[in-house]
């Protein structure tokens, strides 16, 4: 949330205690779920995206469900404690998934 809002983000926030109805709502495919969940502009975001892949997302508006990166991955943003990882931001839909973005 910090980091979203850093970047310009308007975050209104939801503690529910389980997000799974709203993944399969947005079809966020259970392998890339991850500690968070997001809508924006109708595009599922899930984990620790950057800001940087949502702004081009938006920008591009492409035919995806949205956008994840899966698990918690040491370097992420809100996970920078620790020793960097590199890490893929994928883009999904219901064909499948691919890399959108490596960090």
């Amino acid at each position: 949330v910090k980091h979203m809002r850093a970047s310009g983000f308007r975050v209104e926030t939801r503690d529910v205690a389980d997000v799974t109805p709203i993944r399969r709502r947005y079809g966020v495919p259970d392998e890339m779920s991850s500690c968070h969940t997001a809508i924006v502009a109708g595009y599922a975001i899930e984990g620790h995206v950057p800001a940087a892949d949502v702004k081009r997302l938006l920008r591009e508006r492409p035919k995806l469900k949205g956008l994840a990166v899966p698990g918690m991955v040491e370097g992420s943003p809100g996970m920078e404690q620790g020793l960097p990882k590199p890490y893929a931001t994928i883009a999904f839909d219901e064909r499948g998934s691919t890399v959108f973005e490596r960090h």
